[in-house]
């Protein structure tokens, strides 16, 4: 009988670094596996990285790659969280941004959530886009061009924003949605 999980033989990768808000790259790391995707993780260094939770420090996540030995076309999608200083760490590291601009360029999805957004900007990704992102950085991706809108989750094109944790499921959703009807070609 054949795997019937909306993302089987899908590869997922997420790019993040220490401050990473814990529950934007745990929950898509469950929900994207719990689909049938198989889910890496790539960072600026080969360590592990701690996440953010709330007001603190977080838990540690085991990296499997790092971002300058990343191969887009192993990829399917890319999953950018959010966190104050996650991006703000990654939008400042060359590697990182050309990564981004790589999936795009690819034509395929790349989701970024909460304060992710700063990369999207970065990577020259946001012009003419309707995007959302964390209300703190509206502003900024605003006057990076986008057309910016308070809902849970927009898609424009293969770019997916959301607003913060309290969007994930939605996130979530429309990631394996996305790679869901693009199956056919993947196979």
């Amino acid at each position: 009988m054949a795997n019937t999980s909306p993302l089987s033989s899908r590869r997922i990768l997420i790019m993040a670094t220490d401050g990473f808000e814990q529950s934007e790259l745990e929950v898509p790391l469950e929900r994207l596996g719990e689909a049938g995707a198989d889910v890496d993780i790539a960072s600026i260094e080969m360590a592990e990285i701690t996440g953010w939770d709330k007001d603190d420090w977080g838990d540690d996540v085991e990296v499997h790659l790092k971002i300058a030995d990343v191969n887009v076309d192993d990829y399917d999608a890319l999953v950018l969280p959010g966190g104050q200083i996650n991006p703000d760490l990654l939008r400042v590291d060359k590697k990182a941004i050309a990564l981004i601009q790589a999936f795009a360029a690819a034509g395929k999805p790349v989701a970024a959530i909460c304060h992710a957004p700063w990369l999207l900007i970065e990577a020259g990704l946001v012009k003419g886009r309707r995007m959302t992102s964390y209300k703190s950085i509206r502003t900024d991706v605003a006057n990076a061009g986008a057309d910016v809108v308070d809902e849970a989750v927009v898609i424009d094109g293969n770019i997916i924003t959301s607003r913060s944790p309290d969007d994930l499921a939605a996130f979530c959703d429309a990631i394996i949605e996305a790679l869901a009807e693009n199956a056919a070609f993947a196979e």
